[in-house]
């Protein structure tokens, strides 16, 4: 095993945006309101929630000195108004042409890259990764993590009109890397023995393993597998993803999942949560 480490993604946002626009671009009329999993949302509702996102990630919030109207005190309230006002900024874009949506797309991806590129990787992001840590995360986090957003909501778009799914190891691969770094805070209340580990193994060609370890109060993530773990998850990555995004139920992926040891401290590996809404 050995401490895990950066995942640098920057170079990826141009191709995954070409990706994306290829497909939106080929669509028919009748595509963009094809249903997709992010229910009640229609693939343009996604496409334009994408745009949002750019949106968001542009403004720079240092420019107003006005503090929100109702200060967040929670995880559940930081859910709770991210869904708020990404319904808001979705219903609003009911009324923006397809057409247009690929044009602002097109013109806000490349804007992202040329900011993202401009960050210092390791200095401080200004956000928290809230469902990794509490902390503010290093800008590469940070990064990752908006990476997976973009891949996610592709994938689920690609889904929705049949397209294939980008699932070769140069995009999965960080996806799955990021999405691990979930797991301290979701063991964060299971209390063990001081070095007590439980190893998760997701195979494929995107695939990787894993620790995670209990020292004194916390749990630390490592890359490679324990061989003394008390518990060994493995999980296919075509399963892997949709899990710890939501896209498929706990039960069901309990019958597709493999534990070996310890069981408590396996199904818990189960109920990582990689997203925010």
């Amino acid at each position: 095993m050995k401490p895990v480490e950066p995942i640098y993604v920057v170079e990826l946002f141009p191709p995954l945006s070409r990706e994306l626009l290829a497909v939106l671009k080929s669509l028919q009329p009748t595509d963009w309101a094809r249903p997709t999993i992010c229910s009640p949302w229609s693939v343009k509702d996604v496409a334009a929630h994408l745009l949002g996102g750019n949106l968001g990630r542009l403004w720079n919030r240092a420019q107003t000195s006005a503090p929100p109207e109702n200060p967040v005190r929670n995880y559940d309230e930081l859910v709770s108004l991210i869904n708020h006002d990404n319904e808001i900024w979705v219903q609003a874009a009911q009324r923006i042409s397809p057409e247009i949506v690929i044009e602002f797309l097109d013109l806000t991806d490349r804007h992202l890259y040329d900011h993202f590129r401009s960050l210092a990787q390791d200095e401080l992001a200004g956000i928290t990764v809230a469902w990794a840590s509490d902390s503010l995360p290093p800008n590469w986090f940070d990064i990752a993590r908006e990476y997976t957003e973009k891949w996610l909501h592709q994938q689920h778009i690609r889904e929705a009109v049949n397209q294939p799914l980008l699932m070769a190891r140069a995009w999965l691969s960080p996806v799955l890397d990021t999405f691990m770094r979930g797991l301290p805070r979701t063991f964060r209340n299971l209390k063990a023995k001081n070095g007590t580990s439980v190893s998760v193994q997701i195979t494929g060609e995107a695939g990787g393993e894993w620790s995670l370890v209990r020292e004194g109060f916390h749990w630390k993530l490592f890359a490679g597998r324990d061989p003394l773990a008390a518990c060994c998850v493995q999980i296919d990555q075509n399963l892997a993803w949709r899990l710890f995004t939501k896209g498929v139920s706990r039960e069901d992926a309990t019958r597709q999942v493999q534990i070996d040891g310890n069981a408590g401290l396996g199904e818990q590996v189960l109920e990582m949560v990689s997203i925010m809404a």
